[in-house]
This record gives C-alpha cells, sequence and structure tokens, in this order.
C-alpha cells in the first residue's frame, strides 16, 4: 500500500473510510466478485491504506467518492441482508472554503472518526465534504454533532444521511406539510395535485430539502443548479423566487426557504422522506428528463483531419469560441469548455455522452486545411435520439487565423441559435398536455409568433401570458409578449391603441429588468421604441443588443429598419446583410428581405426593392406586407404586367388593402417623403 499512498496524497481531494460492525471489513471485502475492489477502479479512486479495521479511498471528485460510498452501501445490504453494514465516512482533503486541514493523513483519520457516527452502518460526511458534493447527493443529510481534529483546531461538522437501509440511488418522496417533492418522477406534489415546476427549481427544492436543518450556501446552489457556467446574482434570485412560489412561500413570509443574510438559503419545514412508489408507465428516465424544460447543449471539440504540428490547436480554438458565443444566447444553457471536452476521442454514443453531461443537443464537427483554405463542417445533434438535426459546411481562405476564428465561430453559433429554437419549438409541439411547463408554453407560442397570422399571433399572445402566469421572472416570455403586441397593431388586425403601445412599452422594460444581458430583451425594447416613433431610443437599444450578441440576426435586421427610417441606407444594408448570414433560414427571414426592400425603395433603388420584395414573398410564411413592398416597387418601374399579377394576389390575401389602409400602418415611418414616395409607387400599380 505505501507505494499507493504518495499519489492519493497528490491526487485525492475526498477521502472514503469503510468500515464494518465486528467481524472485520474483510467480511464484506472479499466477497467472491470483489465488488468494492471493482468500484474503487470504475470510480477512479485510489487505495490509501488498509487495515483490519478499515479501508481508505482516495478520489478526484467529490460526486465520484459519494458515487462509490453509495454503491457500497447498496451492494453490500443487497448481497448480505443479516450481515455487518459498512459504516462510511467522507472528508475531503482541501475544502472548497480554502481552510486547510492538514496532510492526506490527517483527513484520513478525520474520515475514520466520522464512520463512528455511522451508528448501524451508512454514510456520514463532514460539512465540507457536504458542501463539496452539492449537487451530486441523493438522501437528506441531518446533523449529528461535531468532533474535535486536534487540539486547537476548528470543529468539523458531521452530517448523516437518512435511512441508510435504502442507499441505492432510487427514487425517493421528500415530504413538508401538504408538499411532496418526488425525485423518482421528478415532480412537486400539493395535496395530491401535481404543480409545474421549471427543473432547475426543482433542483434548487431537491437540494434545499435534502439538506435541511443546515444553511446551503450560495456557492453550493451555484454549483449544483449551473455547475462550471457563469451567471449572475439575478439567475439565483430568479431561481430562489421560483422555488418559493412554488411552495407557496415568499421574500417576506419566508416559512418554507429561509434567507441567511450574506451566507445561503435554509430549508426550514420539518422534512421526512420515504421512497417512491413503483413506477407508473409514464415514469421518465434520465433521457427523458432531458425533454423537459429549458434546453442545454454541450459543443464537443472538433476533430482537426489535417495532419498538420498544430494538430487539434485550431478545431480546439473554434470549438471554444463557438461555446463563448452560443453562451450569449441567454434562453440556451450551455455546458462550459472542461466537461464537454473531456469527452474528446470517448468510445462512448451521443445518448450516452448527453446523459452524462446533462445535454439534450450535441454540437460537433471537424476541420480540414489545405494550402491556403480550411474547410469546416458542424452538426447539431439530437443528443437522445442520435439524430442529425442541423448540418452546415463552411470554406474560407486562411489568412489571419483570430478573424477566421472569430468570423466562423459568429457565424455558427448564430445559425445553431436559430435550428436550436425551432428544435424547441418542435419538441414542445410534440409534448403531451401534463408536461407543459413555462418553457413548453413559450415555445408553442413562438410557433404561434412566426405563423404571421392574425389567428396565430392571438393565440401567441395566450400562450405567453399563460407562460409568465406560471413564471412571473421568465424575461424571453415578457419580451417576446410586447413584441407580439407591437405587431398586432402593425401587421394584423389590431387597431392602434395608445394603451396598447403602454403596454408593450411596460411588458418590455419588465423583460430588461429580469435579465439585463438578454440581447433579445433590447432587440424587443428597440423595437417597440420604433412603433411609438422614439427613433433614437430604438436605435440606442439596438446597438447595445448587437453589444450583449452580435450574432443575434433579428437585432441586425431591426437596426437595418431603424437605419432605413433615418436614410441611413449603407448602413442598413450592411445590417441586413449580417441578418441574412447569420440566419439564413430563420423563421422570420422573409422580414429581413422585405425591410431590405423598403430600405432600396426608399434610396429609390426600385429594381432592388423588387428583387429583395419578391425572395421575401418566396418564404412560405411571408406576411402580405412582403408583396406589397413589390407592388410599390414594380409600381416605380412601370412594369404594369407584373404589377397587375402581385397586386391581384395581395388583393386575395388583403381584400380591403388600400393606400388609406397604408397611411395608417406606416405610421412608424419617420419621413413624410419615404411614406409618399412608397404610396406613389402603389397608386402607379393601381392601388386605390
Amino acid at each position: 500500500m505505501d507505494g499507493d499512498r504518495g499519489v492519493a496524497a497528490q491526487n485525492a481531494v475526498m477521502v472514503a473510510v469503510l468500515r464494518s460492525a465486528p467481524g472485520g471489513v474483510q467480511d464484506w471485502l472479499e466477497m467472491p466478485d470483489t465488488f468494492a475492489r471493482d468500484a474503487v477502479t470504475r470510480y477512479g479512486g485510489r487505495a490509501y491504506a488498509e487495515d483490519r479495521e478499515a479501508w481508505v479511498c482516495g478520489f478526484d471528485a467529490p460526486d465520484t467518492a459519494f458515487g462509490f460510498a453509495s454503491d457500497i452501501a447498496s451492494h453490500v445490504l443487497e448481497q448480505m441482508p443479516n450481515g455487518p453494514a459498512p459504516a462510511i465516512g467522507l472528508h475531503d482533503v482541501k475544502p472548497a472554503t480554502g481552510r486547510d486541514f492538514g496532510s492526506v493523513d490527517e483527513a484520513a483519520s478525520i474520515a475514520r472518526r466520522l464512520a463512528n457516527f455511522a451508528h448501524g452502518g451508512g454514510i456520514v460526511a463532514s460539512g465540507t465534504a457536504l458542501a463539496a458534493m452539492a449537487g451530486a447527493l441523493s438522501r437528506i443529510m441531518r446533523p449529528v454533532g461535531t468532533l474535535t481534529p486536534r487540539v486547537g483546531a476548528r470543529p468539523v461538522e458531521v452530517f448523516r444521511a437518512d435511512e441508510p437501509n435504502r442507499l441505492d440511488g432510487g427514487g425517493e418522496i421528500l415530504c413538508f406539510g401538504a408538499y411532496e417533492l418526488d425525485t423518482q418522477l421528478f415532480e412537486l406534489r400539493h395535496e395530491g395535485s401535481r404543480v409545474p415546476v421549471e427543473p432547475m427549481t426543482f433542483d434548487l427544492l431537491a437540494l434545499l430539502a435534502r439538506n435541511a436543518y443546515r444553511t446551503v450556501s450560495r456557492h453550493e446552489v451555484f454549483t449544483a443548479l449551473w455547475g462550471e457556467r457563469i451567471v449572475s446574482d439575478a439567475a439565483l434570485s430568479s431561481q430562489v423566487k421560483a422555488a418559493r412560489r412554488a411552495v407557496g412561500d415568499h421574500g417576506a413570509a419566508q416559512h418554507t426557504i429561509a434567507t441567511v443574510h450574506a451566507r445561503g438559503f435554509r430549508f426550514v419545514r420539518e422534512v421526512t422522506c420515504r421512497g417512491a412508489a413503483a413506477p407508473p408507465a409514464h415514469f421518465r428516465s434520465g433521457p427523458e428528463r432531458l425533454a423537459r424544460g429549458r434546453p442545454v447543449v454541450a459543443v464537443l471539440p472538433f476533430a482537426d483531419l489535417g495532419q498538420s504540428e498544430d494538430r487539434d490547436f485550431f478545431a480546439d480554438c473554434l470549438s471554444e469560441d463557438i461555446i463563448t458565443s452560443l453562451a450569449k444566447t441567454r434562453w440556451l444553457a450551455v455546458i462550459a469548455r472542461n466537461p464537454a471536452f473531456s469527452f474528446r476521442d470517448a468510445d462512448l454514443g451521443f445518448t450516452e455522452i448527453g446523459e452524462q453531461l446533462g445535454a439534450r443537443y450535441l454540437v460537433t464537427g471537424s476541420v480540414r486545411r489545405a494550402d491556403c483554405h480550411v474547410r469546416i463542417a458542424v452538426q447539431l445533434a439530437d443528443a437522445q435520439s442520435g439524430h442529425c438535426l442541423w448540418s452546415e459546411r463552411l470554406t474560407r481562405e486562411l489568412a489571419d487565423i483570430f478573424a477566421l476564428e472569430e468570423k466562423v465561430s459568429s457565424l455558427i453559433s448564430g445559425r445553431l441559435a436559430t435550428e436550436l429554437g425551432v428544435a424547441e419549438q418542435r419538441r414542445a409541439q410534440a409534448q403531451s398536455g401534463e408536461d407543459v411547463g413555462a418553457w413548453e408554453r413559450y415555445q408553442l407560442g413562438s410557433a404561434e409568433f412566426y405563423r404571421f397570422t392574425d389567428d396565430g399571433n392571438r393565440r401567441c399572445q395566450a400562450l405567453l401570458r399563460e407562460a409568465i402566469a406560471q413564471d412571473p421572472d421568465f424575461a424571453a416570455a415578457h419580451s417576446r409578449l410586447a413584441y407580439a403586441i407591437i405587431l398586432e397593431m402593425v401587421y394584423f388586425d389590431g387597431g392602434l391603441d395608445q394603451s396598447r403601445f403602454d403596454e408593450a412599452l411596460r411588458v418590455a422594460r419588465h423583460a430588461v429588468a429580469l435579465d439585463d444581458q438578454d440581447a433579445n430583451s433590447y432587440f424587443v425594447l428597440g423595437r417597440v421604441h420604433l412603433a411609438r416613433c422614439e427613433y433614437d431610443r430604438a436605435i440606442a437599444a439596438l446597438e447595445h443588443g448587437l453589444e450583449l450578441n452580435p450574432c443575434l440576426a433579428l437585432t441586425h435586421c431591426g437596426l437595418g429598419e431603424s437605419f432605413a427610417c433615418e436614410d441611413r441606407i449603407d448602413e442598413a444594408i450592411r445590417h441586413f446583410d449580417a441578418a441574412v448570414e447569420l440566419s439564413p433560414h430563420d423563421p422570420f427571414r422573409w422580414a429581413f428581405y422585405a425591410y431590405r426592400s423598403l430600405a432600396h425603395l426608399f434610396a429609390t433603388d426600385f429594381a432592388a426593392a423588387a428583387h429583395w420584395a419578391r425572395r421575401a414573398t418566396e418564404v412560405p410564411n411571408a406576411h402580405y406586407w412582403a408583396r406589397a413592398h413589390l407592388v410599390a416597387a414594380l409600381g416605380h418601374l412601370g412594369d404594369k404586367e407584373q404589377a397587375r399579377r402581385e397586386r391581384a394576389e395581395l388583393l386575395h390575401a388583403r381584400p380591403d388593402f388600400s393606400r388609406a389602409f397604408v397611411e395608417e400602418r406606416l405610421f412608424y415611418v419617420k419621413k413624410r417623403e419615404q411614406r409618399d414616395l412608397y404610396l406613389a409607387g402603389l397608386a402607379r400599380a393601381g392601388i386605390q
């Protein structure tokens, strides 16, 4: 064992002590299948010390240490139900708090002493180990006292797992008052009725309930919910609010979830635990749970298919840049670089990788170089099914490598965000009624939004209001609702109502207040300001949105239209080009073309206006305004035959379309001469 001690001392961050009842550790350690020794290897551990009384192992990560301990306890109780149960103590060598508890030898000694608290067998952990294992625990841990490692040392808090005879990794039901938190079905129930909660809110409730009677630090919550991803304090506050609301609590009362100032949170209700019932027919497995709530995507390291000396360097940098760009899409959770890159060359299928990373979608790709050119292939896959949802191939000159990385990563992340949004809408449409939470209602509302019809807009607003009722802190739902209200008055049959303009502004501002790092919220705020004829404010909001996320095609489009209204045509065209390049298959792409057509028309380039308007009409979900732009451009070109055909199509789509109608609906166009030019083209095309 001495040869292994040095290795363990260098690498182990957690020490687990296994100790049996009278008869010694060998009673169960030497079972025929050598399960325990195999488990150490399987979990990446190292034997540290062994004697008649105990066996000490070191592990590189807290979650693997707890997983090993749980497996050992479960296996021994299954194989020897009437025999001695192992008592297991866990203590970290280098706590996350930064306090030094001494050498590995001392940590092992503390772990041995912790095992003494596991009366009759079970798992016991120190407070610092418990903090390090946040999110990896499957049992309630209750305080049972303290121990002092040495004279003058800080006492170590001791926590013991409930129900030592049920450490089988299965589900449990955490009960408090009239509520039940079912960790097998991932359901919160109140008096037997299901309470809709987002997956992250459920995870927060489970974390706090399992750690009742102690303060869970803010760091533990951040680690358990977001892992390595950097998120704002506002995101944490939003989840705590949602968790309180789900169990009938609020910030003033704090009768269930209490805030411990400058420390964290405590679950102050009495919690009892009972085993979960047998899974019903609709039981959700791990992969099925990934289909609920907001999506998680992992960008795996791209493969370098070349033979260059700096093999993998460019591919890794490109993958990392895509992660960075994609993470600016706030509705999307992106797995950090290190956990994603740990699957380089892994002999695992997409399903296994998705389960281990907790990702619904996987992005993979490759890089090939030849002379002065580089070809990049990228695919988006559904982690559960393994189906390829989207693919793209880009060929570029390999000149300035940093400029190339920035350009290509921006293009890929922009297009990925669009495709992921479409995939989420389809997924929401396939969900059964009981699975429809705030996120799914938001996606269903988005699908209705992109129909660009009167009825679709009304259904969109209704679904978004339902999503907001379920999750009042859902910024994206607020911003999309604000935009739908505006489009109802610009594109559809909603009358021009100042109170509705005021409501849209109020909702858009609330979205920004909920998440001031969300570029989409600033895009919508800019569009609301334009509709209110607040032109400078519109441009300021849109430009700030691009600072937050330069890859959001919608913001480029919105800024392009605002610049067109200012007669800044060249700038407008550049942004329309960027929108199309970033999201060539965007469900809003008809508007990219139509607004560009309008810019060309304002610049009296009627041939270009007709070209882009015609492209807009070819998009299946195009609104009739795209054809109106085409009719106006053809009128100025004097093409009477084409104007006649397109006028007939326009009046078929909107029988009451007239110049008076246009005068009313183009109220937001800043310059009178721009509207007059548009109306003159319609008149020449025969529109009354």
